[in-house]
């Protein structure tokens, strides 16, 4: 079995590694292809990779290469963990939307419309040169945003399934507080990718018995200092919103709480000159600590699961991906990207029925579903008037003075990455 990760120049890709390693029997991978532009922090992220094989006992063969066609020829898998712009991008993402007292976030809102218009053309071309070196190979997106990103790969017919942390972590979370194992925990996870709730929480399998009313009498406090919304917020709703839901909910606060600090991008490109400096220690031969302050916990474990179970092996038989609707939340149409329960096997993902929806929530996934449609077709097609609509139709912003600038900010921030700008 090959594996091909795209962007395995990452300092997240040892998190990934440290999975592959630990979970080699689920997905006995032969040959894994971490591919990267960048040649000189990928040779760091590469040799730390090899030294984790090794320390665990896998016997696969790791290649490091930036030439894009020789490393996804004859995957398997390929998945996509890629960053355009880097974390300056992203640094940008975060801070100009603040300038029109919007949220300045790299998956929402109009940063999130700004990543999506750098990754849309990039990852499609990816995708393009996976499907003439292997057609039937998997594409797994962790590249943000994942709802977006996902269904313009789904919509050019590429073999396709979105993934994201989210899920997994308040799986090991609950698994953890309940004293069962991780695979007997199944959540009633719907929504659009970082806009989802937790409706139940189920031990066993999706008939199993609901135990979240339960985890919010006894935990209520400690969920609600995680995801930093108020107890009553959360009792009166009943549910666990996705922390991403308090960008939505809190808004106006958060976004003076962003005008206060350094942005998150910030921290994050401080904390990648440290790992990478440790990459390079010929010494270090495990994940360091300080990657689990990196983001993306879990990460290795959910992609291990997928593709395992895309490829035919030992995944869970039930996972949350991101999928086409095809029917799921009839308010939708068939063709939105979701994110749900899942049966996934080697002909794809197909989402579990889910429960009628109280307008609450129907209402805010009708509505950024609306904006989804209009990114994607900024992201395919370009042109200010298409951005000024998506930034319009978004819930965060809504109002046409602020759609104005921000359409401004966005094209002068990423003029480069745009070729009809």
């Amino acid at each position: 079995m090959k594996l091909a990760v795209v962007g395995g120049g990452s300092t997240y890709t040892p998190e990934l590694i440290d999975g592959f390693a630990r979970l080699r029997e689920v997905l006995p991978i032969e040959e894994l292809v971490l591919v990267d532009p960048a040649a000189e922090r990928l040779e760091l992220v590469g040799g730390l990779a090899r030294r984790i094989f090794a320390k665990l006992g896998h016997p696969g063969r790791i290649v490091t290469t930036s030439d894009l066609d020789a490393g996804v020829e004859g995957a398997d898998a390929v998945l996509l963990q890629l960053r355009v712009g880097g974390q300056a991008a992203r640094n940008q993402d975060e801070t100009w939307p603040l300038e029109c007292g919007c949220v300045g976030q790299e998956t929402t809102g109009a940063g999130g419309l700004a990543k999506a218009l750098r990754t849309v053309p990039v990852v499609l071309d990816i995708a393009e040169r996976v499907r003439r070196t292997n057609p039937d190979a998997w594409i797994i997106d962790f590249t943000n945003p994942v709802g977006i990103v996902t269904r313009a790969l789904l919509q050019a017919g590429h073999k396709a399934v979105g993934l994201c942390n989210v899920a997994i972590g308040f799986q090991r979370r609950w698994a953890s507080a309940l004293g069962v194992a991780p695979s007997q925990v199944h959540l009633d996870h719907v929504g659009l990718n970082h806009l989802t709730w937790e409706f139940g929480v189920r031990i066993g399998g999706p008939d199993g018995e609901n135990v979240l009313p339960k985890i919010l009498a006894e935990g209520g406090d400690e969920l609600a200092s995680m995801l930093r919304i108020p107890r009553s917020v959360l009792d009166r709703l009943g549910v666990v919103p996705s922390y991403y839901l308090r960008y939505y909910y809190a808004h106006d606060e958060v976004v003076r709480e962003l005008g206060t600090k350094p942005s998150r991008a910030a921290e994050v490109a401080e904390m990648e000159k440290q790992l990478l400096e440790m990459y390079g220690d010929p010494a270090l031969d495990e994940k360091p600590e300080l990657l689990a302050k990196r983001g993306g916990a879990f990460y290795s474990e959910a992609a291990v699961d997928l593709a395992a179970s895309l490829l035919g092996g030992g995944g869970s038989p039930y996972q949350v991906v991101n999928t086409y609707n095809n029917g799921t939340l009839p308010f939708l149409p068939d063709d939105a990207v979701i994110e749900v329960q899942a049966a996934v096997g080697r002909e794809g993902a197909s989402p579990l029925a889910v429960p009628a929806l109280d307008p609450l929530y129907s209402g805010l996934i009708s509505h950024v579903t609306a904006y989804e449609d209009l990114a994607l077709e900024a992201a395919l097609r370009g042109g200010r008037d298409r951005v000024f609509k998506a930034l319009l139709a978004h819930p965060l912003i809504g109002q046409y003075d602020a759609a104005e600038g921000l359409t401004d900010r966005l094209i002068a921030h990423n003029r480069e990455h745009l070729a009809w700008a």
